[in-house]
């Protein structure tokens, strides 16, 4: 009785709109010629779209072949150092430029496997000569070792404040440290710098 004659109009738009297809678009001021549907009816129909697209399995083996392919991509990248599939730890500038700073030198860290194998063969051996010459090489290569992991971090944060002033350099030279443990051939990402090479 009191409806405004805007309202009536509209109204008689709506019944006379006819129904189109949803993939259709539509004008925004146009009417859409059919009722909103309640909140809970969209949402059950949605549920039901969505667990009859796919059933539990397939989306589980989706999901298989999903993660394969993305660790596919990823054992790739360490291999290439392609920075785009490469883990997130190993992601960005600085930590590129880390990684190069300690493949590009030699580090006394990087042969301790092979010395403390050699070291405790020494040391197994029943000649007090022998294990006393054991133990001292034992002394002498822990400190060169943490000489050698100071000298590094010093140069490391030095050329990293130099070329990343802006940058977030948190983690990056624990990270060079950890990878100048690691044998060169057995590092991942691969070294992309040579020996001596500038990175």
């Amino acid at each position: 009785m009191f409806r405004s004659r805007a309202k009536e109009e509209k109204a008689q738009d709506a019944a006379k709109a006819p129904v189109t297809d949803s993939t259709q678009t539509r004008h925004p001021e146009a009417p859409k010629g059919r009722p909103t549907p309640k909140r809970s009816a969209a949402q059950s129909q949605r549920r039901s779209v969505a667990n009859t697209s796919m059933s539990r399995k397939d989306a589980a083996k989706r999901q298989r072949e999903e993660r394969r392919a993305a660790l596919e991509r990823q054992r790739q990248a360490l291999a290439s150092g392609d920075e785009r599939y490469l883990p997130a730890r190993d992601k960005g500038p600085v930590r590129r430029f880390a990684r190069d700073f300690v493949d590009s030198r030699f580090n006394i860290a990087e042969f301790f496997l092979p010395m403390a194998v050699v070291i405790l063969v020494l040391s197994m051996v029943r000649v007090p000569a022998l294990q006393n010459i054991a133990l001292l090489l034992w002394l002498i290569v822990i400190v060169l070792i943490v000489l050698d992991s100071f000298v590094t971090a010093f140069r490391l944060k030095k050329r990293l404040a130099e070329r990343f002033p802006d940058e977030s350099r948190r983690g990056a030279v624990a990270y060079a440290l950890m990878r100048s443990l690691q044998m060169r051939r057995l590092r991942l990402p691969k070294p992309q710098v040579k020996r001596g090479e500038r990175p």
